[in-house]
């Protein structure tokens, strides 16, 4: 297998951290998202969307999209899995791992793809140029908060997002949440007792370096 990835891109780290918990050995192939070569012909001869991270397995079948990334090397390799035992340990994690691609990831995407300069006619990922909206980063800002707030909640009541176990939905909070320092000015708030609880324990952990 190869991975195509770039250390910038907290997409690339959700499925590196993965990676890393299973213990797997996976091929990287870097990707310079500065000069844009996800944009190249060649690059776009693998994935035609132009965006990092893809899985290109032995057989040459391309898999696209963090989180499906994710599940296929979970499922593919030996436990534990980061997605729950039974049936309903799966839902809950998709559930929550959803949660927080939704609610707290694709919230500063939007804010920061809007934002900043240098992706001028990007503001969307993707194949296709779109202008930006300067009012959506206020929004994003407000999607971030509540995110926050929303997690913080979550994270009140149990010891990781998706229940007592470590699972896929806290690597997806995780780069959610470093993401929002990062590149959004928007950290976790210092009355979040739980986030930041829970921020430090997960960020201890060795994957969360890859």
């Amino acid at each position: 297998m190869k991975l195509y990835h770039a250390n910038g891109s907290p997409n690339s780290r959700r499925v590196r951290m993965l990676i890393a918990e299973k213990g797997l050995e996976v091929e990287r192939v870097p990707v310079d998202l500065g000069t844009r070569e996800q944009l190249s012909e060649a690059y776009r001869a693998i994935n035609p969307r132009g965006v990092v991270p893809t899985l290109v397995l032995d057989d040459g079948t391309v898999i696209g999209e963090a989180s499906t990334i994710m599940r296929y090397l979970d499922d593919a390799h030996a436990p534990p899995s980061l997605y729950g035992k039974t049936a309903a340990d799966k839902a809950v994690v998709a559930m929550w791992e959803r949660r927080m691609e939704i609610e707290g990831f694709a919230a500063v995407m939007e804010g920061v793809r809007n934002a900043v300069a240098g992706l001028k006619g990007r503001a969307i990922s993707g194949p296709h140029g779109y202008d930006q909206i300067p009012a959506l980063v206020e929004r994003s800002k407000q999607r971030v908060a509540n995110f926050y707030d929303d997690l913080e909640e979550q994270l009140g009541r149990a010891a990781f997002i998706a229940g007592d176990s470590f699972s896929a939905a806290d690597i997806t909070g995780l780069a959610a949440v470093d993401f929002a320092t990062k590149a959004f000015a928007m950290p976790i708030p210092e009355t979040h007792v739980a986030v930041k609880r829970w921020h430090e324990v997960v960020s201890a952990r060795p994957s969360a370096a890859a």
